[in-house]
């Protein structure tokens, strides 16, 4: 299919929008500015843009599904546009994409940040549109994975672990501050691994530690946040930066079953009592962090004692947030070969008691800021409702004639609601 343009007389549109984790999420972004660079106005999926482009997940069999209904729903919307699926599913399986009517182009992982040159488009240096948001940026520091976790599909999709130079990172850093973006978000694939290619590194930090340090000793970010590390990278050196509030008081551990014999089935690489210690120290240092999680309920052989243990684990942490995937069958996985998977029936039973518990602990630690101050970056505004995050990673929502978009300001606290924090502005005296 030839590439789609608009008239002359009028600006090309193109959306690009992603499924999953904060790393997909990081590479449409990059994506959307390559397009605003080349002179293309990025619009919302809903207006129906010259370009399509779908970074897709492929880590559940739901993510798939969602990924098709996605790209079908796009040609829909404008039959006339190019519709192009990229990411893990496109990597994964891409005859399931290059099958459907509606999709004009698969693009893999290996190639989706070459895409405007596929497309034969050049790299521009137009101004960015107001459609590419600048409040958050995620910047992408590591991808791949080489711990081949026994349910994950990832190291086949992303590849074995690479990352990038310190000094390209903080350029990006500064080229997004200058946009104007205020809050970035470091992010990988496994982030405890960023710079296991490079050596020891200096004075006997990590090399997370290292970015960390330089990210904001040499760049002008107002607020850092580190995505994620497993338990057994929360470093003494990670927890003096989130103690001296040098980041954002908020950490994704992911936990994925409160069960030792689980855990070593998955292959995570530490034990239920090593993540409580991690909590514990976390928790000894930044009394009030933001503490989030996955969970997976169903995997092969989990047992009734196994899903309590996780259970009472999840109960004891209370955490900020909790993600809750039943377990999906991954060709390509040691799990898809176990020969003990569970029932969809009790798969669904304990998602829903174990998202009941979510539900729970994230609102107790919502109403642990009622009454208080916090600090919110603001993101959008719909029918004269603000939406922002706190530093905490919590949604605040105020009502406000004044345009806030991308405004840190402070606020009081003043209910916990059912989605976020109802909060009021503090007005400078």
């Amino acid at each position: 299919m030839p590439y789609p343009m608009a008239e002359a007389s009028a600006m090309p549109t193109a959306t690009v929008t992603h499924l999953g984790c904060k790393l997909n999420q990081s590479e449409a972004e990059a994506l959307s500015l390559a397009f605003a660079r080349a002179g293309y106005d990025i619009v919302p999926p809903a207006e129906g843009p010259d370009v399509f482009v779908l970074n897709s997940c492929t880590v559940t069999h739901v993510a798939d599904r969602k990924s098709r209904q996605m790209l079908r729903r796009a040609k829909r919307r404008n039959p006339g546009s190019q519709v192009i699926a990229t990411g893990c599913y496109a990597h994964r399986a891409p005859q399931d994409l290059e099958a459907m009517a509606e999709v004009d182009l698969v693009v893999d992982n290996r190639d989706k940040m070459r895409l405007l040159d596929i497309l034969g488009l050049p790299e521009g240096d137009a101004p960015a549109p107001s459609g590419v948001r600048r409040a958050r940026s995620m910047v992408k520091i590591q991808v791949g994975c080489n711990q081949v976790c026994a349910y994950c599909i990832v190291p086949k999709t992303r590849g074995r672990e690479r990352s990038l130079p310190i000094d390209e990172i903080l350029g990006t850093m500064r080229a997004r501050t200058a946009a104007g973006y205020r809050e970035i978000v470091l992010t990988g694939t496994q982030l405890g691994s960023y710079g296991y290619e490079f050596g020891p590194p200096p004075d006997g930090r990590t090399w997370y530690e290292e970015l960390v340090r330089r990210a904001l000793d040499e760049t002008g970010v107002t607020r850092l946040r580190f995505s994620s590390l497993q338990p057994q990278e929360i470093t003494d050196g990670m927890i003096d930066l989130y103690r001296a509030g040098r980041l954002c008081p908020h950490v994704h551990v992911p936990l994925q079953s409160g069960s030792d014999p689980v855990l070593r089935r998955m292959r995570r690489r530490y034990s239920a009592a090593d993540f409580r210690r991690c909590v514990e120290r976390l928790r000894a240092a930044v009394p009030d962090i933001a503490i989030t999680t996955d969970i997976i309920v169903g995997f092969p052989g989990e047992t009734d004692a196994d899903f309590d243990a996780t259970v009472a684990l999840a109960e004891d942490v209370s955490f900020a947030q909790v993600h809750v995937f039943p377990y999906s069958h991954r060709p390509g996985t040691s799990a898809a070969h176990f020969a003990d998977h569970l029932d969809p029936k009790t798969k669904t039973e304990r998602e829903a008691r174990l998202l009941d518990l979510a539900d729970r602990s994230a609102r107790a630690y919502r109403r642990t800021f009622e009454g208080h101050d916090a600090v919110v970056l603001w993101e959008e505004e719909k029918d004269g409702r603000w939406s922002g995050l706190t530093e905490h990673y919590v949604r605040a929502f105020t009502t406000s004639a004044r345009d806030l978009r991308n405004e840190i300001t402070s606020v009081r606290v003043v209910a916990a609601v059912e989605d976020g924090l109802r909060v009021e502005l503090v007005l400078p005296e």
